[in-house]
């Protein structure tokens, strides 16, 4: 992606730095909007920007106040790079806390800048989406990464195979498998199991999840199913 197809919003209430920033970014290829405070800067639909330039002194709400409101209430994972005179040890771990991609203490060069722009599209770019790691269903949740399962708080223990079944059939929720087809997966090469073993498995699932248990459906003739519908 060249530079010319990032947009980039630049948000401080020094009204000649953004401008200078913007005639800069302009003349690397960049589009730059500028916003002289944060309050401008909410009106604005923030998710078409995929830079934020922040300064954190600002009026009412500040820099580490808006990035808070994009992180949290947005949602958004747009890059933020602060711009701030503050350069305390405290201020650089809100500022990263906070979901920042990086730091530029005031005052700074634009050539600084502009290397500091390009290399945090770079990276967000190149960025590899995290995967889900858990799914949640009212008080039900399955952690793919800790690989437990949690029900109204408690973690609820389950054997391997068992963790392994839930796992699969929740992360394809309405799709109805075969025990062979569940054999297949979960115990691959395993040819001393056999289709009642599935069933048996199923069975102490249901026990344990308790009134989830009845997530775990029979098709009768097909198979097993996750379905929460």
């Amino acid at each position: 992606m060249g530079a010319k197809n990032y947009r980039i919003l630049i948000v401080d209430d020094e009204e000649d730095l953004c401008e200078i920033i913007q005639f800069n970014l302009m003349g690397e290829g960049y589009e730059a909007d500028v916003a002289f405070s944060a309050e401008a800067a909410l009106e604005k639909d923030l998710k078409q920007y995929d830079l934020i330039l922040l300064d954190v002194m600002m009026g009412k709400i500040s820099g580490f106040k808006l990035a808070n409101m994009i992180r949290n209430e947005f949602k958004l994972n747009v890059p933020i790079i602060f711009i701030t005179a503050r350069t305390t040890e405290n201020d650089l771990l809100t500022g990263f806390n906070l979901g920042g991609d990086d730091y530029i203490s005031k005052p700074f060069s634009i050539h600084e800048l502009t290397a500091r722009v390009k290399a945090v599209l770079s990276r967000s770019q190149n960025k590899i989406p995290e995967p889900e790691s858990s799914i949640k269903i009212n008080e039900l949740e399955l952690n793919f990464l800790r690989r437990e399962l949690m029900i109204d708080n408690s973690q609820i223990t389950l054997t391997r195979k068992e963790f392994e079944i839930l796992n699969f059939l929740m992360k394809n929720p309405g799709r109805v498998f075969s025990r062979e087809e569940i054999l297949k997966t979960i115990w691959e090469d395993d040819i001393i199991v056999t289709d009642r073993t599935v069933d048996v498995h199923i069975t102490r699932l249901r026990k344990k999840m308790k009134e989830y248990g009845k997530y775990l459906k029979n098709k009768a003739g097909y198979g097993y199913c996750f379905d929460y519908q």
